[in-house]
């Protein structure tokens, strides 16, 4: 972002930091809510209470799913790294927080802190990162003004108290605290009365959908009338994001000239509407007010969304450039890792809503690509951009089109500390959302499960009063097998849906070694039958590489769910260190200016495919899962400038270089890595 804009950010935090003193609490009452509840797995699924139309899908209390093998490694990392340890090394979420009562920062860093911590927690039933969590609690559910308003005093912006009411919603399914519910019944009742006189602005205004999932959250539990009153009002007062994709105007990389950034602290709504994470959070307008408004056009508005921003911003690694507003489809743009989780949010409410399988494939692709590839391998530090062609990690201006030279640094708190806060949330909400509900009203006989999205959990639910427990054993997106065990407590029949890939063509399914029919690929298999504890469910996903197109006809490679990167020789120099952990930058050691030759129809038949043990690192680049090998040239034109690979030339192209083998890996594990390839002539 612009200089002004960052400072007036930072401003506005310094003044807004001051808060009442810090509360002591007792250690015993911190552990006693900590403790998990014992009976999640026979807390009913909450379903859509009328008037709101009906989702396809539910998600399942939060404590149902759990992450197990790779999926749970990958939790532990998190926690053992900066997710566990934030507030021990940064002041913004420490002790003097004003969301612990203190005088520090009070705004938007300690709920998207808490975002993620709760949830990790709670999954790993980590007892040290619960009382963390419990603490932030602590101070919430007992500090609420008596007019309703919850937070530091010290600021009364609506937009990081959206953040807390997920944070809220998040606790109470863990916990079953029953503070949580009055408490934002009181807030609700509140914001109504509050909101004429007062109404959203900045990022709130942007970002009001998330608020309408908590008012409707409540409702669902409550029915009190007056939140569809509130659900309605934010939306009258919201950003009208379905407008804006009905005549898509924003085609182009986006200047900082254009969205005249630096008048008004760059919150003009040009800006705004621009920002990367406000559309990443966008993306589930329409599905989330199509529960209100009963509209089809609003279910299917997340459709329309997602192509004009492949169309006009797409990125291999499944993102949309925003460095920090829409950059177009260079690959060498970046994408900030706030909208990366929050894109991720949002496909996973927007599929709950709609059934639409389309969008598991998309939360698929960020989650095993963009996400990892922009933290390290030990969470210690993560960068604010990522980018799909990313040659150097250093302190340069280029490319982006509002944010500062530390912006590909892998660190701290690189060029703006809001994705330090919010990162946290990508892995737990992504391992919470593997399976959901499906059926009509409460305890419909046609109520089952859905396999949303693959990779290895437990799940302990409940059906028409049957306990039922599920182990997903797999090794994907590294491998293509899945095998499910449906044990319910008694003889059960229920439907369990399964989620085809749109690239999985070819996928067989056998359930106790029988043989399902072929299910279509970009849809949901559905096996209706009577389960008994012990039934297995295989699934083999094809997994043949395959090539897809981008900018300037440039081709990525692909193998299942994973994109696939030429990994640049890395040269990792610490720049300073920063409390625990330290910011880095990267300089490449290899060549990495290469065209690929991929000669036959079928482009899977020129890539070589190795397979390794997927390891206590699954995205760590010393031991890849999974390696591909192609032919290629190097193509001496196409160089680097200011540490940025310059824009690629359009294929295809020629080389007199000779031809090398060279060996592709996951795009996670590389972090300095070519992704967007050009083609050779008579490719």
């Amino acid at each position: 972002m612009s200089q002004r804009f960052r400072t007036s950010r930072r401003r506005f935090l310094q003044q807004s930091g001051f808060a009442g003193l810090a509360c002591a609490l007792p250690a015993r009452k911190i552990f006693a809510l900590a403790e998990h509840r014992a009976d999640s797995q026979s807390v009913v699924t909450v379903k859509n209470r009328a008037p709101l139309n009906a989702s396809a899908f539910y998600p399942l209390p939060l404590g149902q799913v759990r992450p197990a093998g790779w999926l749970r490694r990958q939790l532990e990392i998190q926690a053992n790294g900066l997710s566990g340890h934030l507030d021990e090394t940064w002041a913004d979420v420490g002790s003097n927080s004003g969301w612990l009562g203190g005088k520090g920062e009070s705004w938007e860093r300690g709920p998207y802190y808490l975002d993620g911590l709760i949830p990790l927690a709670w999954l790993l039933d980590d007892a040290r990162l619960k009382a963390k969590a419990q603490k932030y609690m602590e101070w919430i559910l007992t500090n609420q003004a008596s007019n309703g308003m919850i937070g530091p005093a010290s600021n009364d912006d609506w937009w990081p108290r959206i953040v807390a009411l997920k944070v809220l919603t998040q606790y109470q399914e863990f916990t079953g605290d029953p503070r949580v519910m009055p408490l934002m019944d009181r807030y609700f009742r509140y914001q109504l009365s509050e909101l004429p006189k007062r109404p959203l602005r900045d990022w709130g205004k942007f970002r009001w959908q998330d608020e309408v999932l908590s008012v409707t959250w409540l409702y669902n539990r409550t029915g009190a009338a007056y939140l569809l009153d509130l659900a309605r009002l934010l939306h009258t007062q919201g950003y009208d994001w379905m407008a804006q994709y009905a005549n898509f105007q924003y085609k182009q990389k986006i200047t900082a000239e254009f969205i005249k950034l630096n008048e008004d602290g760059g919150l003009k709504d040009l800006a705004l509407s621009t920002h990367g994470v406000n559309n990443g959070q966008a993306v589930k307008t329409g599905p989330v007010w199509s529960l209100v408004s009963g509209s089809e056009s609003d279910r299917k508005a997340a459709t329309q969304m997602i192509a004009e921003l492949d169309k006009y911003h797409g990125l291999p690694n499944g993102m949309f450039s925003c460095d920090e507003h829409l950059s177009g489809r260079d690959p060498s743009q970046g994408s900030e890792l706030c909208t990366v989780v929050e894109y991720m949010y949002s496909l996973e409410r927007a599929l709950a809503i709609t059934g639409d399988a389309a969008f598991g494939d998309r939360l698929e692709r960020l989650a095993f690509n963009a996400l990892p590839g922009t933290l390290t391998d030990d969470m210690w530090a993560h960068q604010y951009n990522q980018e799909p062609n990313q040659v150097e990690c250093s302190l340069h201006h280029k490319p982006w089109v509002s944010d500062g030279p530390e912006s590909n640094l892998f660190g701290l708190e690189p060029n703006f500390g809001c994705c330090t806060a919010n990162y946290h949330q990508g892995w737990p909400k992504f391992a919470a959302s593997l399976f959901l509900m499906c059926g009509g009203a409460a305890n419909d006989p046609r109520d089952g499960l859905v396999a949303a999205a693959y990779a290895p959990c437990e799940v302990s639910t409940s059906l028409h009063g049957t306990p039922i427990h599920i182990v997903e054993e797999t090794e994907y997106p590294f491998r293509g097998n899945v095998q499910i065990t449906v044990s319910p407590a008694a003889p059960l029949e229920f439907p369990l849906h399964l989620r085809i890939p749109a690239w999985a063509a070819g996928t067989t399914i056998t359930v106790n070694g029988r043989s399902e029919p072929e299910p279509a690929a970009g849809s949901f298999a559905r096996i209706q039958r009577s389960w008994k504890s012990g039934d297995r469910v295989e699934i083999t996903f094809p997994m043949r590489p395959r090539v897809s197109r981008w900018f300037n006809d440039s081709v990525a490679i692909e193998r299942g769910p994973l994109v696939f990167s030429y990994g640049i020789g890395e040269d990792w120099v610490k720049l300073r260190d920063r409390g625990m952990t330290a910011d880095w930058q990267v300089y490449p050691t290899t060549a990495w200016n290469y065209a690929l030759q991929l000669n036959t129809g079928d482009a899977a038949n020129d890539i070589a495919v190795t397979e390794a043990e997927v390891g206590d690192l699954p995205f760590a680049r010393k031991n890849p899962p999974v390696q591909l090998r192609v032919k290629a040239r190097k193509i001496p034109a196409w160089r680097a400038e200011d540490g940025v690979a310059n824009t690629l030339l359009q294929s295809p192209v020629t080389s007199e270089e000779p031809a090398e083998e060279i060996t592709l890996i996951p795009y996670a594990t590389a972090k300095l890595r070519i992704t967007a390839f050009p083609v050779l002539k008579n490719s």
